[in-house]
């Protein structure tokens, strides 16, 4: 039985409001036009219900600091480095400008293994989304807790060279470079204090990444956009993603799309063919 198993079930509630005003600032970072209906494009979601810690309890990290009190939604994993690795979402109904938001989280589960990079421990949460009293989307996200990069750590990820991304074989392909300024702006819509992706000295010398990471739930809003250009907003019943390895900002990102046997194959891609992100979806 895992040390923390009693948070296994742990409950967290959060309630919000999405203003005219936060869909408008949401579409800017997108350069995204505004909907001729109510209804946002999926991926609102991820700036919606986000953490309101107090900056006094905020870890060195940027993220909310956890102990063994019962205040403390999320166990407290000794571990230092903390990274969003996958989710799992299902679309029930669009979410709208004004429409009145509630979110239930739950501790699913918490599993320890240890690999080549040394401990890791992962916890799963589901999140139930609610708009207007209806249930609007269901998630299940996976964090993951590493070691301490060692301080003489290779930076990473290491460019693999000479090779690039070849967009054949895909039915559609976007290329864009995310800079500090979007990840700014993505930071403060999701009130996402983790210093990775603002803070190029401590991402470089306490955690040893190559520059600025780009947020795993941001490559994943960009994959939804590429889905949505070719079948139009909110066609998606289903959307699955794991993070594989760190895109990095100022560096080119390449997102495809392709149809499989029933659901769709998407990716996110560094120029030298490195794949960042893997997911699936399903149209409704």
């Amino acid at each position: 039985m895992s040390q923390w198993a009693e948070w296994i079930g742990r409950e967290q509630r959060a309630a919000d409001h999405l203003d005219a005003g936060l869909a408008a600032r949401w579409l800017a970072t997108f350069d995204l036009p505004v909907p001729a209906e109510t209804a946002m494009p999926q991926g609102i979601h991820f700036c919606l219900c986000t953490p309101e810690a107090p900056t006094a309890y905020l870890g060195e990290d940027g993220h909310p600091r956890r102990d063994d009190s019962t205040a403390s939604f999320l166990p407290p994993v000794p571990l230092p480095r903390r990274m969003w690795a996958s989710s799992a979402l299902t679309f029930h109904r669009p979410i709208a400008v004004g429409n009145t938001i509630e979110r239930v989280s739950r501790v699913a589960s918490i599993k320890e293994k240890t690999g080549s990079s040394g401990t890791l421990v992962f916890v799963e949460v589901d999140h139930e989304t609610s708009a207007d009293g209806a249930l609007a989307m269901n998630e299940r996200q996976t964090l993951v807790y590493r070691e301490p990069a060692a301080s003489d750590a290779p930076l990473s990820p290491v460019p693999q060279g000479n090779t690039t991304f070849d967009p054949a074989g895909w039915d559609a392909h976007r290329t864009l470079t995310p800079d500090p300024r979007l990840l700014f702006r993505y930071s403060a819509l999701t009130f996402n204090t983790h210093r990775i992706h603002y803070d190029a000295p401590y991402a470089e010398e306490e955690e040893r990444y190559r520059g600025l990471v780009v947020h795993g739930p941001l490559t994943a809003s960009l994959l939804l956009q590429l889905a949505a250009s070719r079948y139009g907003e909110n066609a998606l019943a289903s959307f699955a993603f794991r993070g594989l390895s760190p895109a990095i900002a100022g560096e080119a990102l390449h997102l495809v799309l392709r149809e499989g046997d029933g659901a769709l194959e998407l990716g996110a891609f560094a120029a030298d063919g490195r794949q960042v992100t893997r997911a699936e979806a399903r149209l409704a």
